[in-house]
């Protein structure tokens, strides 16, 4: 049986590739992207010698069974989006489900991600954070997701166009008010910016919109506007969080801003959940 490798290429910076990654991409009989010229650039300058094949919404499933067969000789076949890790708000998810329900492996590897470079520039609390793709297009839509999560304390983490930043903005600050939020636009490349503030600050400071990749992320609601049942929440991850290994005192630190709770008492719960084992 073949093996697939999702392949994590970067977001800018033709550096940050690890050395796995180009190995892999050495080694595959196949390499599979989204867009081929940014993906030769890669290669070129890496001096990896390989053709890319196209793989994205209006060809994947003719691509799955070509891949299909490329895995039954027991070759392998990377896959890589335009930039980050494949997959993520980027076609691969019906190639690899089918690579799966094949019997074939799936072998991820890590490197570099928007949302993660992101969410730790912004000054935001890391943990837990929701991630939202691309906000839908249409009103209502768009209206009835922000109305599901407005009262969710997790950091949220989204894409946009830099042509519909500004309008985002002005909508997330009328839904959720004025929150805490970062725009993240160009990450490592040369014009990289990381700009902070509120988001209604945010929604003037680009009303004119502006250019290159844009990571949008914004602070959950405020312990205030959270629903009662949040309580149960806090527990259930304070459990979770006990089960993985983590100390008490990280415990406490993680969870007081997204709880809204003194750090002595998610400590001493945590104490008490390690106890009772």
């Amino acid at each position: 049986m073949g093996t697939l490798y999702v392949v994590a290429t970067p977001i800018g910076n033709l550096e940050d590739v690890t050395l796995r990654a180009l190995r892999v991409l050495r080694e595959a009989e196949l390499v599979l992207a989204e867009d081929t010229r940014r993906t030769r650039t890669l290669l070129t300058h890496h001096d990896v010698g390989k053709r890319p094949r196209s793989l994205h919404a209006h060809n994947e499933a003719q691509r799955s069974r070509e891949v299909l067969e490329t895995l039954e000789s027991g070759s392998s076949v990377a896959l890589v989006s335009d930039a980050g890790t494949p997959l993520v708000s980027d076609p691969g998810e019906r190639l690899v489900a089918a690579v799966i329900e094949a019997g074939h492996a799936v072998v991820p590897v890590p490197g570099p991600s928007a949302v993660l470079s992101a969410l730790v520039a912004s000054g935001l609390p890391t943990t837990p954070f929701l991630f939202l793709g691309f906000l839908p297009r249409r009103s209502g839509e768009r209206e009835a997701l922000l109305a599901r999560i407005r009262d969710r304390a997790e950091t949220i983490v989204l894409f946009e166009s830099p042509r519909r930043l500004a309008a985002t903005l002005r909508w997330l600050a009328d839904a959720l008010g004025g929150r805490p939020a970062c725009v993240a636009r160009e990450l490592t490349k040369l014009h990289e910016e990381v700009a902070r503030g509120s988001l209604q600050e945010l929604a003037e400071r680009f009303a004119e919109g502006t250019r290159g990749e844009v990571t949008l992320v914004v602070g959950g609601a405020p312990p205030e506007k959270r629903s009662l049942g949040d309580e149960k929440a806090v527990d259930e991850e304070i459990r979770r969080l006990v089960a993985v290994g983590k100390p008490p005192r990280e415990i406490a630190a993680a969870l007081a801003p997204w709880a809204g709770l003194p750090k002595r008492q998610i400590y001493a719960r945590a104490l008490a959940v390690r106890e009772e084992g």
